[in-house]
């Protein structure tokens, strides 16, 4: 049986404010979905059901996501558990790592039926079968492997990267080369680029996804040493020298989102017209919460190269290259351009709205005549009417309690309320 465990993150401070009040892999994504989506139902579409999410950080709103998202039958024998990190009467620390964060977990997947252990990351987007991986894995009689892609030699310096001879062994690995030297010694030759089928002549390096699939002794055996933490940095650099680590080169899609400007762009590209990435297939569709919500309510607007979710209201809006999150509701007049609004968790009653009366809290959702550009809107935010926000002024970094700028894009804290006529 092959056991999986998606690493849930640290703090996520590359996806802040986002991750302010969630874990990374709750952080919601393409209007419907949350990232923890895609290596979860990577893992059911590839037959594996037996899954851990090892989170630190804010995992009350993941947990409620998986136990809503993902119920099996009592038949098939499968789920789909969190382990927050906890203290014990043996571990009284938070996770040091990415390793570390397994080692602390070992006691719930080192039963004697787990053979092989699959490590996923929670903050990517990609489809994958991985028993092809694992068939991999008894082609080439490997210990372990490491899911890659190619990159270019600028993404290079943010990733693990390493070497294979021709029958796909790494022989070297470093984690975030920086040194050009280092950088130029790892360069793909190209009789390797032709076994490994890359023709973009600008990925001359070989990246680690972040997805590790062990056989559970060799696992075992390399986190006997509590000195290595991180699987990048230690676990694998070490496992190359003790054990048979293969590269399993990825061919498809596949996007890391791990700070806001990859994610606001990833998001935007999900509406255009050949979209890089699509969340439904046939036979491997993406899976998320049912929430039987109506279908969206579109009144006399124009919306071009966008995704509308269910439940939404749109009255007389022009909406471009924007992802329209579930509830969300926008008024007379308004414009969106490349925003992406996460949407609301409940609709208002006209009781709620007369209570909160308007002239002072203006309702849930986006107002009248507003203009949005280069946004993201978090959960359950109130914007009046008249409301501009676009970064006139060109701020790339600031922080304000109602709102933060990240690489000139305006994020809107979940909850928020933004009164009449504001001007951001």
């Amino acid at each position: 049986m092959t056991v999986a465990l998606i690493l849930g993150g640290g703090r996520g401070t590359r996806l802040f404010p986002l991750v302010k009040d969630r874990s990374k892999p709750a952080v919601p994504l393409g209007g419907k979905y949350r990232m923890i989506d895609i290596p979860v139902s990577n893992c059911i579409n590839s037959g594996f059901r037996n899954i851990y999410v090892i989170t630190q950080f804010n995992s009350a709103s993941l947990n409620n996501h998986i136990q809503n998202a993902y119920r099996f039958d009592s038949f098939s024998r499968g789920y789909v558990r969190i382990l927050a990190a906890e203290q014990t009467e043996t571990n009284i620390d938070w996770y040091q790592g990415t390793s570390d964060a397994v080692r602390k977990n070992l006691l719930h997947f080192s039963g004697e039926n787990v053979n092989n252990v699959l490590i996923l990351s929670g903050d990517q987007i990609y489809r994958m079968d991985y028993k092809a991986m694992s068939r991999y894995m008894v082609e080439t009689g490997a210990d372990i492997v490491v899911g890659t892609v190619p990159v270019v030699r600028e993404d290079a310096k943010g990733f693990g990267v390493m070497c294979s001879n021709k029958r796909g062994q790494i022989t070297s690995f470093s984690e975030k080369p920086s040194d050009d030297a280092l950088l130029d010694s790892l360069k793909l030759t190209e009789e390797q680029k032709k076994i490994l089928s890359i023709e973009d002549p600008k990925k001359e390096y070989l990246a680690s996804m972040g997805i590790y699939l062990f056989r559970k002794s060799a696992l075992l055996e390399l986190l006997k040493d509590e000195s290595m933490i991180d699987f990048g940095k230690h676990i694998i650099p070490e496992a190359i020298k003790r054990f048979k680590v293969f590269s399993y080169a990825f061919q498809g899609y596949w996007q890391d989102i791990g700070t806001i400007k990859a994610y606001f762009d990833t998001n935007i590209s999900l509406g255009s017209k050949t979209p890089p990435f699509d969340f439904y297939d046939e036979e491997s569709p993406i899976y998320t919460n049912p929430r039987y919500l109506s279908s969206s309510k579109i009144e006399n607007s124009n919306v071009t190269m966008s995704l509308i979710s269910d439940g939404c209201k749109l009255e007389k809006a022009t909406i471009k290259q924007s992802i329209i999150g579930v509830r969300s509701i926008i008024q007379a007049g308004s414009t969106l351009d490349k925003v992406i609004t996460m949407g609301n968790d409940f609709y208002e009653t006209p009781d709620d709205i007369e209570r909160n009366d308007v002239r002072r809290i203006p309702k849930l959702g986006i107002g009248k005549q507003c203009t949005l550009k280069n946004v993201i809107i978090d959960k359950n935010v109130r914007i009046g009417n008249n409301v501009t926000i676009v970064n006139k002024k060109k701020i790339q970094e600031e922080d304000n309690e109602l709102y933060s700028i990240r690489e000139g894009l305006v994020i809107i804290h979940k909850d928020a309320i933004i009164k009449t006529g504001t001007v951001i």
